[in-house]
């Protein structure tokens, strides 16, 4: 049995589980194709490890409900550092370091369990971000070779296109999403966001994230959706990106720096049964 809490960042769900309480060794790309499965498992948008990384620094690592691994989560992150205080591993301080395969990640845990990120530098020269097939320095409001739409491509440790549109309602996210997901432009793929912007201050994001297709929320993309207005002169240093799951407020420094501020949120915790529950499904299916 492996112990497991549910969580989520404004709808953007996962199951968490910590390797510091359970030291455990499994096929976790098997296993968060079993746990996120919404019919079959637990359902979640990935699967989250807690580890620490040394004496003083955690460790983050996530996989796709497809099985794929992920870079980084922005909203994952935020609940990884609230699961670290709720289990008692920050003692008195209101901060933490993640490990993360987009490096090292300084986080600030605020009242009513709000994270601030300190989220990094955004990354922009094309080969950061997996398109190597594109030359120039920067990849921004150009031709995507789809629908006739503009992208703006980032990085935040894990690739992102922003597409702006006048309204953010009416794209058919199940459609596009998958076709510009596996564009040819990207060597792994990319996450895909729809915008529309209300103001300097403010915009609406619609999301398709790499191996999980809609979500109700990305962190990671709302950093790229704040530094894609900035380089495109539609969004201001500060602003509040409304997501379907929520709100999630950005701040852009002048070098590019992301700080991103969100809730965090326990919602039940449990213990996956692992072969027990297949052989019960088997069952199931046998008697069918």
């Amino acid at each position: 049995m492996i112990p497991f809490t549910k969580m989520h960042g404004i709808g953007n769900d996962f199951v968490m589980i910590d390797l510091i309480q359970t030291p455990l060794n499994e096929d976790w790309s098997q296993l968060a194709k079993q746990t996120c499965s919404r019919k079959f498992g637990v359902g979640a948008d990935g699967l989250i490890l807690l580890d620490k990384d040394g004496v003083d620094r955690f460790k983050m690592t996530m996989f796709n409900p497809d099985g794929s691994e992920s870079e980084m989560c922005g909203n994952g992150i935020r609940c990884l550092a609230v699961l670290a205080a709720d289990h008692g591993y920050l003692g008195d301080k209101g901060s933490l370091d993640v490990s993360t395969g987009a490096g090292l990640l300084h986080l600030e845990i605020k009242k009513n369990n709000e994270v601030k990120v300190d989220m990094g530098q955004a990354r922009l020269h094309p080969s950061e971000i997996g398109m190597d097939k594109v030359g120039g320095e920067r990849f921004i409001n150009q031709p995507i070779g789809f629908e006739g739409l503009l992208g703006t491509a980032v990085s935040m440790g894990n690739p992102h296109l922003v597409i702006f549109v006048d309204d953010a309602s009416q794209v058919p996210l199940e459609k596009w999403g998958p076709k510009i997901e596996n564009s040819p432009l990207f060597r792994n793929r990319t996450n895909v966001h729809f915008v529309q912007v209300i103001s300097s201050k403010e915009c609406i994001q619609r999301t398709w994230e790499r191996g999980a297709g809609i979500t109700l929320a990305c962190g990671t993309g709302a950093c790229s959706v704040a530094v894609a207005g900035s380089l495109n002169h539609k969004l201001g240093q500060e602003v509040l990106i409304h997501l379907p799951g929520g709100d999630l407020n950005l701040e852009v420094t002048s070098d590019l720096n992301v700080f991103m501020t969100g809730p965090a949120v326990s919602v039940f915790e449990g213990k996956w049964l692992g072969e027990q529950t297949h052989l019960s499904r088997d069952l199931a299916a046998s008697l069918a």
